[in-house]
């Protein structure tokens, strides 16, 4: 685990027990810090009995207190925590706070950067991938992996991945990235900014607030929000890149999109000094991430993608857009959840792409209705119903893509546990077949 003397002798509040919140007590115990942690659940505070003071941060008195660690997944503009913390003068933080405050007692190393409302997984995951193979010590954490305090520190000349949501930013305030990246921004995660899409921008804007001037600020997406951020950099010390649709790609990433992200990582790794043979090795040699359009199998020349981590309309657009007419419409899209906006968004320019919809989950529907004026749609409820009626009308050529464009919880566990039943699905008819 990753442990700084920074935290030697301070006194921190760790609210939630997962993965992330324990991995933050275990490097400040180990570190020397006095915590006091809590968690709804009984079998979460488990670990820590007789080992730290178990007790609810807005139960006591703050005073004095380093910190305040709350998960990303806590709603600082409604949770009662932000404002109790407040009265106290205590922040509140996350655990990529703590290790950027950590990076000094850590073996000389650079930090990545990378946040988006699209792509960022698959870029994070790129990106350590071409390190790895390049023989560039690196490990990939944040909203990716295993949690970042948890993993060991790097030897002199490694790099630190991160994935960085919106959340995470939020609650950092000195993490000066080496290379910082934006995606992209489009709407997403509204409710946890007020309806307000200037703030959730401003939140990914934080990531090169916070850096260096001299520091590399890499920038992938053409939207508008995007290149007013970049914008307010230009007379940096070192300005910002921008990642031009190229070449660059990877034969596990469809999509234009998915050239993006591959560029995106190009680079990035390019700006950390890696060299042209050893990109191009990364790029071919990649995998791919699970649940992101991921290539299942391919039955009678029909094939399954899986692109269940597609939570919104327009993660799910280049999805659909990665298989135009040809000269008809071949994918036989399995969408529907809950969704996280009324009617297609993003997605009505691309129904000539579809040659059926089947729609499931709370809001299935919603989704029939917006596509029928352009495309065939049913609801199916079910994804098993679904993906039956997808496959039996699904011809040679066609692509059953299961990518949502809404959220799980209605249904499923979460968007892994929605791809794993698509996968059960596909690999059940392949052994049929």
């Amino acid at each position: 685990m990753i442990t700084s003397a920074a935290f030697a002798g301070k006194r921190y509040a760790v609210l939630g027990l997962a993965r992330s919140g324990a991995a933050t007590v275990e490097a400040l115990l180990a570190s020397g810090a006095e915590v006091t942690a809590w968690d709804e659940r009984e079998e979460a505070r488990e670990a820590f009995v007789g080992r730290c003071e178990l007790a609810d941060p807005l139960q006591i008195d703050l005073t004095g207190f380093a910190g305040v660690v709350v998960s990303p997944g806590v709603p600082l503009n409604t949770h009662p925590i932000a404002p109790y913390a407040a009265k106290f003068d205590v922040p509140v933080i996350g655990d990529i706070e703590l290790f950027a405050q950590a990076r000094a007692d850590l073996p000389p190393h650079k930090v990545v950067g990378i946040t988006g409302t699209n792509g960022k997984s698959t870029t994070t995951a790129l990106v350590h991938h071409i390190l790895q193979t390049a023989g560039v010590p690196s490990v990939m954490g944040g909203n990716i992996g295993e949690p970042i305090l948890g993993q060991g520190p790097l030897p002199k000349g490694g790099v630190y991945v991160l994935e960085l949501s919106s959340y995470q930013i939020d609650l950092t305030f000195s993490l000066d990235c080496d290379v910082a990246v934006l995606l992209n921004i489009t709407p997403d995660h509204l409710d946890r900014y007020d309806g307000d899409f200037e703030k959730y921008a401003a939140s990914k804007a934080r990531l090169f607030d916070m850096q260096s001037e001299e520091h590399a600020k890499v920038f992938s997406g053409h939207d508008d929000m995007s290149a007013a951020i970049a914008d307010t950099l230009r007379d940096e010390i070192l300005p910002p890149q921008f990642v031009r649709k190229t070449a660059v790609s990877s034969p596990s990433l469809q999509g234009p999109h998915n050239a993006q992200n591959a560029a995106a990582a190009f680079e990035v790794c390019s700006t950390l000094g890696v060299g042209l043979p050893d990109l191009n090795v990364g790029l071919n040699t990649f995998t791919g991430l699970p649940h992101r359009m991921e290539r299942v199998a391919e039955v009678a020349d029909v094939t399954f993608i899986n692109d269940s981590k597609a939570t919104n309309a327009d993660s799910t657009a280049p999805a659909i857009a990665a298989f135009p007419p040809d000269p008809d419409p071949r994918v036989r899209w399995i969408v529907g959840g809950m969704a996280k906006e009324d009617g297609l968004g993003s997605l009505a320019g691309l129904m000539d792409h579809v040659a059926g919809a089947y729609t499931i989950g709370r809001d299935g529907e919603m989704f029939a209705q917006a596509i029928r004026p352009s495309a065939p749609a049913e609801y199916c409820e079910t994804l098993s119903q679904a993906f039956a009626k997808a496959h039996g009308d699904a011809r040679a050529g066609d692509v059953v893509l299961f990518s949502p464009a809404a959220a799980s919880f209605d249904q499923f566990r979460d968007f892994e546990d929605r791809g794993q039943q698509f996968r059960n699905l596909v690999h059940a008819l392949g052994e049929a077949a």
